[in-house]
Order: C-alpha cells, then structure tokens, then sequence
C-alpha cells in the first residue's frame, strides 16, 4: 500500500493497480509503464511539478508528449513558471522521481490535468513508487485531486 492507494481507497474510488519490473536504466518512467503494462501511451500519465519560484502546482499529462509551461501557468493562474528542482518534488511529495503520483502527496498542490484525459474510460498514473501504476477514471482523479482539466502540452 502507497499514500496513493491508501487515499484513493478511504475516498471509496475504484481503481486498479498495475505492477511491473522497473528496469533502472529506463530512459523515460511512462514509456517504460506503457511497454511494459502493454498500455497505450495515450492512456498513460506522468506527474510534473512546476513552480513560480513562490508556490509549487502539479501537471498531469500523457507521456509521449511535453509540457507547455506558458498554459500550464495560465490554467494556474500564474505569470510564468519552471519544472521544479527533483530534490523539491521529492521533498514536497513525499514520492521518488519515477514514481511521484499525483495523488496522496504529503502537500496537496494545484493541479491540472491534460484536457485529453477527459476523452478516456480510465488513465494510469504512478502508484507511488517505481513500477507501479494505478487506473482510474478520469473524472474519479480530477475529483479526488480538485484538479482541473486544461490543455498543457506543447503541440
């Protein structure tokens, strides 16, 4: 059990948990997630940390693309922003890089989930820790998160 399951488990959402063999020399955490859970990467999520120097907001977003800083902050309300530090992530979350879930963080942070979430029956992202991944449904995160949907990726 991760702070991600355990939240996800006290606020009666459904979700599944899917574990797999973390190779350390993965190049990129959500393709390996995707090959190796036999996902679409459409479907598969990684967690970004952001911040404006001040506060810290949380990025969720497929993980075949990159992350448009310039909309994430308009979504957040912010003038501009930067991914944070991997030592503050980690701090702030309470998770490893590689294995940060949006859900269950030490600090709960704004965030923002890709609009193209909201096309999905169920999404996965980090479990908590590496090589493991949870499903759920879109709606079912947002709402557990207090997230928003916007559009963040870099076309």
């Amino acid at each position: 059990m991760t702070p991600a399951t355990k939240l996800l488990k006290a606020n009666k959402i459904d979700f599944s948990i899917h574990e797999y063999e973390h190779d350390a020399n993965a190049k990129s955490f959500g393709l390996e997630a995707a090959e190796k859970l036999n996902l679409r990467v459409e479907e598969v999520f990684k967690t970004l940390l952001v911040t404006d120097e001040k506060n810290y907001f949380v990025a969720i977003l497929p993980v075949h693309h990159q992350l448009n800083l310039k909309k994430v902050a308009q979504a957040v309300g912010a003038k501009k922003l930067k991914m944070s530090d991997p030592k503050d992530a980690e701090r702030l979350t309470g998770y490893l890089v590689g294995g940060i879930s949006p859900v269950g963080q030490k600090k709960r942070l704004k965030t923002v989930i890709d609009q193209s979430a909201q096309q999905l029956e169920k999404l996965y992202v980090s479990g908590g820790k590496r090589g493991l991944d949870i499903g759920l449904k879109p709606q079912d995160l947002a709402k557990v998160l207090s997230a928003t949907f916007a559009d963040v990726l870099d076309q």
